[in-house]
């Protein structure tokens, strides 16, 4: 799930690799173009809860600020297809990134192997704004042919808006007392906007598949609640770079403390890593595998409207642990509806 846009020259793909992606794409460096379809962060409190029987409106709004140096810039540079660096050049990358990512789901009204079952889709699209600066004390050959040389400098900004892929969903979840678990599949669909020449891309060009279990333990007598994802992103080669990112682990966690029926704080995080390299002939640096982990706060606010309860979540992620990516802070608002829900 992530960005489309038109690039002013090929020499823009020094920053193609900055970006982040959904369903997500999120914002990790390694992957092709720095970003996969799943949005880390995207689950956080409540996430083994399944939704109501009957239609239920979601809506993430997602932004991210972020930039890289040093031997993670120079990577940012180098793994893109075509792009060849000899002896050294320093690099710095920026990055603002705004994603929204609407979406449906429907849950059955019986029960499926016992639980739950559900469907939805999600269809982002969003805006980006990316700057690189470089000083070159070798030689830098960028994918066009163009060649620097020692000495030379050049910086390049770029601003993009469009959709992105489609992500449709599947999942099945169960409760018993106070411990909820869910099963979802996640399915990135390659029709978003997407040129191979262009710097940000919202479309990934490859189709994409994401695994997840979650847990949610809520004691409501004390308020308490532990909420914990675990899931693995495959991901298919994209054509038209010849370029296949390695597979993905991702863990997401929410500590909450509720304080009443309407209002809750807690800590959110994640830890993200690439477990298998990049391959492909695109991939110019071999594996080049990357890592984050991250740690914030979240609030979340229960209220109606008329009769139909809104529940909104605000959270903040901070990046450490990091390695070949971008380093920054991502900020989420997210909103579900729940719409006259059908009994079981």
């Amino acid at each position: 799930m992530v960005l489309l846009a038109k690039t002013i020259s090929c020499t823009t793909y020094v920053i193609a690799l900055v970006f982040l992606a959904v369903a997500g794409t999120s914002y990790s460096q390694a992957a092709e173009d720095a970003k996969q379809f799943y949005l880390l962060g995207s689950n956080a409190s409540g996430a083994g809860i399944m939704p109501p029987p009957g239609t239920t409106l979601v809506n993430y709004d997602f932004y991210y600020t972020g930039d890289a140096s040093g031997k993670a810039a120079t990577g940012i540079l180098l793994n893109e297809g075509g792009a060849r660096l000899d002896l050294e050049a320093n690099v710095d990358v920026d990055a603002d990134y705004f994603l929204k990512i609407p979406g449906a789901l429907w849950v059955a009204p019986r029960k499926v192997l016992g639980g739950g079952f559900g469907v939805g889709v999600l269809a982002p699209f969003g805006w980006a704004d990316i700057s690189a600066d470089a000083d070159v004390f070798g030689t830098l050959t960028l994918p066009d042919g163009r060649t620097f040389t020692g000495g030379r400098s050049f910086s390049i900004n770029d601003d993009t808006f469009n959709f992105g892929d489609p992500v449709l969903m599947a999942f099945l979840g169960w409760n018993r007392g106070n411990w909820h678990w869910k099963v979802t599949g996640l399915l990135n669909v390659p029709i978003g906007g997407y040129d191979a020449d262009d710097v940000a891309n919202i479309g990934f060009n490859r189709w994409a598949f994401d695994a997840s279990g979650a847990v949610t333990w809520l004691d409501p007598t004390v308020g308490l609640e532990v909420s914990a994802v675990g899931g693995f992103t495959f991901n298919g080669e994209n054509p038209d770079t010849d370029y296949k990112t390695g597979t993905e682990f991702h863990v997401e966690y929410a500590i909450m403390k509720h304080f009443s029926k309407q209002f809750a704080a807690g800590l959110v995080g994640f830890h993200y890593q690439q477990i298998t390299g990049d391959s492909g002939a695109g991939a110019t640096l071999g594996d080049f595998k990357g890592r984050v982990t991250t740690i914030g706060p979240a609030l979340n606010y229960n209220t109606q409207i008329r009769s139909t309860p809104v529940a909104m979540s605000l959270r903040w992620y901070h990046d450490f642990n990091v390695k070949n990516r971008a380093e920054g802070d991502a900020f989420y608002f997210q909103t579900t509806i729940p719409l006259g829900a059908s009994q079981r």
